[in-house]
């Protein structure tokens, strides 16, 4: 088996070649680079044609650069396409586009069951591994040779290692509810930077003079953990941490360290935050 990563995840890549996983990283250009002056990507698989008949899994990050990403992720399938490679996948630490995955209004699309059809349909991808993906649980995953691996377990760990077993475990609301079957309180969104959250007598008793861990898939403004935040603080929890898998955007990330205890963040997306390290789930699902 061989793994080729994108220009997003070169520093799992590395990780991973220390563990025996035989890495491919796709050629620099004449001009040392991977890009040309004009901006536009170059990919080149050196000695493509001993992929022939081999299992190949392509790694890619949808983030930091979700748009030219997907270029990027493109041009290698359609290279694997075309030297004959004998099994095709894709491991997503992080699914660009996973929000968008149902059609919420006229005039749009589910962009996350769009591209996930265009990898098996066209470029006859035979498994996508997906870490904590956005959407699971919805119901036209099962169309798909999805894989869908967590990081969760990897985050509880390392949060009991520092804090003990007296950790609740919650939930920010109803969709993490679905992803973890933690509990929640309840959550109204206002817009992409605001919302409410309020909780039952039952929730609260679960929150007052208890540690609170929670775990979330995705930190993007930071509003949503912010609100849990203050929500829990107003109830009477003692400690506050935050589990997350996928750092989304800088702000977020900083706006969350600003408020809670210990922020426990995965690599799944470069970030600088990051202190859990997800190659064993990768090595785990692949293998």
């Amino acid at each position: 088996m061989f793994l080729i990563p994108t220009l997003q995840t070169e520093h799992l890549a590395k990780k991973l070649s220390r563990k025996n996983v035989r890495v491919v990283y796709p050629s620099l250009n004449k001009d040392g680079k991977r890009h040309f002056p004009d901006g536009e990507l170059y990919v080149k698989i050196p000695r493509a044609s001993r992929l022939t008949g081999q299992r190949v899994t392509v790694l890619h990050s949808g983030m930091p650069l979700p748009n030219e990403g997907l270029v990027e992720l493109e041009l290698i399938l359609q290279i694997l396409k075309e030297v004959k490679t004998g099994t095709i996948e894709v491991f997503f630490s992080y699914f660009p586009y996973g929000m968008q995955d149902s059609v919420f209004a006229k005039g749009e699309t589910n962009v996350a069951e769009m591209l996930v059809e265009k990898l098996t349909h066209y470029y006859n991808v035979k498994k996508i591994f997906i870490v904590d993906a956005h959407f699971a649980g919805k119901e036209w995953t099962a169309r798909y040779p999805l894989k869908l691996v967590s990081a969760v377990p990897l985050l509880m760990e390392a949060a009991k290692k520092d804090w003990g077993d007296e950790l609740v475990f919650f939930s920010p609301d109803k969709g993490g509810k679905r992803r973890t079957t933690f509990q929640n309180i309840h959550k109204k969104r206002k817009n992409s930077y605001e919302v409410e959250m309020y909780s039952s007598r039952a929730t609260a008793k679960k929150i007052k003079n208890h540690a609170i861990a929670v775990v979330d898939d995705l930190v993007e403004t930071g509003g949503t953990l912010e609100r849990f935040y203050e929500e829990c603080k107003r109830i009477g929890a003692k400690e506050m941490l935050a589990l997350i898998t996928h750092g989304v955007l800088p702000e977020g990330i900083s706006r969350v360290q600003a408020k809670y205890q210990k922020l426990y963040l995965t690599n799944t997306i470069t970030r600088k935050e990051a202190n859990v390290d997800i190659t064993p789930l990768i090595v785990s699902a692949i293998r």
